[in-house]
């Protein structure tokens, strides 16, 4: 099943110690990432500092795209549970005054939506 997910698009947490390692070289001083999420080649990751978006692209994948949202940036964001039947929540945040999402994630309910929210919360609401 977590390789359907990952098909799909849902994401499952990962490791923050490993990704504190793996993407050093994009953290600025004091910088430590709280928490992160694999959708199946491609990450996304809230820091202490900011919200970080890696977009792995191509075949091999070394070709990266990595997009970095301050927390001040994010105007609005909500999350929808997933019910009985269905097999993800969805998390969507605005960034600025854009009409639509900026960016809409998918979990499996392996991941507590409530506690991405909570995290999101915490730094946007500061």
């Amino acid at each position: 099943m977590g390789l359907f997910n990952k098909l799909l698009g849902n994401a499952g947490e990962v490791d923050s110690l490993n990704l504190n390692k793996e993407y050093a070289s994009i953290l600025i001083e004091a910088e430590e990432i709280e928490v992160g999420f694999s959708l199946f080649r491609d990450v996304f990751m809230f820091t202490n500092k900011r919200l970080i978006l890696v977009d792995k692209q191509g075949l091999t994948g070394k070709k990266i795209d990595y997009l970095s949202l301050p927390y001040r940036s994010i105007t609005r964001y909500s999350i929808e549970t997933a019910g009985h039947f269905e097999l993800d929540a969805e998390l969507k945040i605005w960034i600025s005054s854009e009409e639509n999402p900026s960016i809409c994630k998918k979990f499996t309910k392996s991941v507590n939506v409530y506690e991405v929210q909570k995290v999101l919360s915490t730094h946007v609401l500061k």
